[in-house]
């Protein structure tokens, strides 16, 4: 009986680990060299530009004799065409500049492996000084608006306005936090997820920042699954992660001083709507628009209608 049960509780564990292993061969997906990816996710007007030993990927369009051109910067494992939509309005009139930060896209990983809003604010200042940019309006969303406002407070003097759109800034509880962040927050599955990135885990993830999943297209999971393959990209989110435990840097919100337009999506999971509040509320002056039914990427998730609060902004600081 005994000789039984063992031979069926073998077979039950060889089935298990050949279940095991084929799941772990089908979801097999190790890092990409940056020049894999170079073809479809930059091409014109895509540039590489070497700032403190990284090749940056960043696009500056339109007009050059813009004297305040407008920053796009874009939040965690996201990349400069999270604006694509804001671009192609804003850039008819206006000098547009967006880039991968690092960490993400197809910038990379930081060879100093810095990854605080103090260093990703002076990041910002090196981007502009090297465009010879002596002052900007910055937007970002999510980690892009807390390094927006932190750049807002470091060195004001490079920064006319702020656009903070579902900006990080405050100790939250999420409501929903998507799996992908999850599991980078556990450092036992780090060496897993260095070579296993099942695409359904980023189309998930995706889904729940959206406030309509339907919106989410292949060709979003797509961009947004190869661009986290980039060789180094893995690694350096759960750096990043480790960063934001130990930062809470929001008693300094309240010493922004420029203009301040705060835009942010009612069915925000990932930080919920009332930190809207927080910030309207520490940022004297500031102005607050909710977008009904979007969520935490409203920028991607209808350009449209979050653009058009942008411009109506933009003429009012001209």
């Amino acid at each position: 009986m005994l000789r039984r049960t063992l031979k069926w509780a073998g077979l039950v564990l060889a089935l298990f680990l050949l279940v095991l292993a084929g799941l772990v061969a089908a979801a097999w997906a190790p890092d990409r060299p940056v020049d894999s990816l170079r073809a479809r996710w930059a091409p014109a007007p895509s540039q590489f530009v070497r700032i403190e030993g990284m090749d940056v990927h960043l696009r500056d369009e339109g007009p050059r004799d813009d004297p305040l051109p407008i920053v796009l910067i874009h939040g965690t494992s996201a990349s400069l065409h999270t604006w694509d939509g804001w671009a192609d309005a804003l850039k008819p009139t206006r000098r547009v500049i967006r880039f991968d930060l690092p960490a993400f896209g197809l910038t990379g990983p930081a060879p100093d492996g810095d990854y605080t809003l103090a260093r990703y604010a002076r990041f910002v200042t090196q981007v502009l000084d090297h465009l010879q940019v002596k002052q900007a309006v910055l937007a970002g969303n999510s980690l892009g608006g807390g390094i927006a406002w932190k750049t807002a407070v470091d060195f004001p003097a490079r920064v006319a306005a702020l656009v903070l759109v579902d900006a990080s800034g405050y100790p939250i509880t999420a409501l929903s936090v998507p799996i992908g962040f999850r599991i980078a927050r556990v450092p036992a599955l780090a060496p897993l997820m260095q070579n296993v990135l099942p695409r359904r885990l980023i189309e998930a993830s995706a889904r729940n920042v959206y406030g309509d999943p339907s919106r989410v297209t292949p060709e979003l999971v797509d961009r947004y699954y190869e661009l986290t393959l980039r060789e180094g990209n893995r690694q350096a989110l759960v750096q990043r992660f480790r960063e934001i435990q130990r930062e809470d840097l929001s008693a300094q919100i309240a010493q922004v001083r420029q203009p301040t337009l705060i835009l942010w999506g009612s069915r925000d999971r990932l930080i919920p709507p009332e930190q809207a509040g927080r910030f309207h509320e520490d940022i004297a002056g500031s102005q607050l628009t909710m977008f009904d039914g979007l969520g935490h990427v409203p920028q991607e998730e209808d350009p449209a209608a979050t653009v058009a609060a942008v411009k109506a902004f933009l003429a009012r600081q001209r």
